[in-house]
């Protein structure tokens, strides 16, 4: 009989199902950033490009 009390005790823990939540949570989260990041890559790269023109185009002029 006490082996059956002690399952009844185990199945009705909730403590790690907390954890698992949590873990399912974050790696949903990670994987949404990594995604995010994925599509805007490209406009980030092409800004930064302007930009460095920009400043080299303005350098330029402050230097003639």
């Amino acid at each position: 009989m006490k082996l059956f009390k002690l399952n009844k005790t185990f199945v009705a823990d909730e403590e790690g199902a907390v954890t698992v939540d949590w873990v399912v949570l974050t790696a949903a989260l990670v994987g949404i950033a990594i995604a995010v990041l994925a599509i805007i890559r490209g406009g980030l790269n092409t800004a930064a490009s302007d930009i460095n023109t920009a400043l080299g185009e303005a350098i330029d002029q402050a230097t003639s």
